[in-house]
């Protein structure tokens, strides 16, 4: 655990910034990636990349002072408070207004996003385990940990739950791309799958993270986590049953330089 990677004068680097840039840039690297296979350009992944960073930063802090109203006068503008689910909602929303603008099938983007939000989210969480902090209840594991300088600090040993959601993010990650995309047949197939793996990943991590129980005997993260679980089955099985095959073809020539509008070329979203 190293919350500080060294200073320079009135210049601190945090491993959890340092670690959170390397995620947002890992998601864009991924995107571009996944939309170049496409036939697409990938420049696109920058502009959703740079709305993904904005509404996750603003969604994470949002969802933190909604839940701590007490503290909003010490973290608003700090670089603590942050919270996942805020941020994923922020991110989504932002990501899903610059992806609508542009000529590409805002599923077949959707798409593209998936897999690097899993690669993201894993890095993330070694962001979290380097600062010391979301891990979870006493542990007598032989991997247990402690985190005498986390954020609390604890001399216990831990679960270390940020370990547990990275490797289950690359478990998801890997049954996105070679598990379920080649069994998919519609464009946002793949995107909905996602958001319902990364609830189920969440739900059962969080029985060993120190979150209090809300409700019949669940945290308000697992309630979150059950209808990520729900919307991601409707959406998969509404898109497969009723949505349109990917056009890879139709969106790298309407996301080509030159293209007409959207509107001349039939752009649907799904």
């Amino acid at each position: 655990m190293r919350p500080e990677l060294f200073s320079m004068g009135p210049v601190t680097l945090h491993s959890f910034g340092l670690m959170m840039a390397l995620a947002f840039v890992t998601a864009g690297v991924v995107t571009a990636w996944r939309l170049k296979r496409r036939g697409i350009d990938p420049e696109i992944a920058y502009g959703l990349l740079i709305a993904a960073i904005v509404g996750g930063i603003v969604g994470s802090k949002v969802h933190y002072l909604l839940v701590h109203p007490e503290q909003w006068r010490t973290a608003t503008f700090s670089g603590r408070g942050l919270i996942w689910y805020g941020g994923l909602l922020g991110g989504a929303l932002a990501t899903w207004l610059v992806a609508h603008l542009s000529p590409v099938r805002t599923a077949v983007l959707a798409d593209a996003i998936a897999p690097g939000l899993a690669a993201a989210y894993a890095v993330g969480r070694v962001g979290c385990l380097l600062n010391g902090d979301d891990y979870g209840v006493p542990s007598g594991l032989p991997w247990a940990m402690s985190f005498p300088q986390g954020s609390p600090p604890t001399t216990q040993l831990v679960h270390p739950t940020q370990i547990y959601e990275a490797l289950g993010s690359l478990v998801i990650l890997a049954l996105l791309l070679w598990v379920l995309e080649p069994r998919l047949h519609n464009a946002g197939s793949l995107f909905w799958s996602y958001i319902g793996l990364a609830g189920v990943e969440r739900f059962l991590v969080e029985f060993v993270r120190t979150n209090v129980p809300v409700a019949l005997g669940l945290t308000q993260a697992q309630w979150i986590s059950v209808g990520l679980m729900v919307a991601g089955a409707i959406g998969v099985w509404w898109v497969e049953s009723r949505g349109t095959p990917a056009d890879f073809a139709g969106a790298a020539a309407a996301a080509s330089p030159g293209h007409g509008t959207r509107a001349q070329h039939g752009r649907q979203d799904g």
